[in-house]
């Protein structure tokens, strides 16, 4: 699958996902014979998971640390395992926040409704 199609897919700009591969997250992409990059199933299964972590707001600093070390080998399933859970807990907090503002909204919103209907 060419650049321009991978982009559409996963709602990206080529120039991310030309981001990504100089940072490590994904790749090397392979090129065919006029030199175009042809991503492989294996390559958009990272993408994806690349695109999840960074929607999360995971730093792209600690997304290339648990790539490198996923390319490591099982030797490494400890510290990746520690941080996924420490991506985990800052996500949650993250959750707990945003829920609160809902509550908030959701209150103000049916105070105010309430006004509304009786005047």
């Amino acid at each position: 699958m060419q650049i321009k199609e991978v982009a559409k897919k996963y709602g990206l700009s080529n120039d991310t996902l030309r981001y990504y591969e100089k940072e490590g997250l994904i790749g090397p992409i392979a090129k065919n014979s006029s030199g175009i990059r042809d991503y492989s199933e294996d390559d958009l299964k990272r993408i994806e998971f690349v695109k999840c972590m960074r929607s999360a707001q995971m730093p792209v600093s600690t997304l290339k640390e648990y790539l490198d070390l996923l390319e490591i080998g099982d030797e490494t399933l400890d510290r990746r395992i520690t941080l996924l859970k420490n991506e985990q807990t800052k996500i949650m907090e993250k959750i707990k926040t945003m829920q609160a503002a809902y509550d908030k909204l959701a209150y103000k919103i049916e105070l105010f409704s309430g006004q509304k209907q009786s005047k």
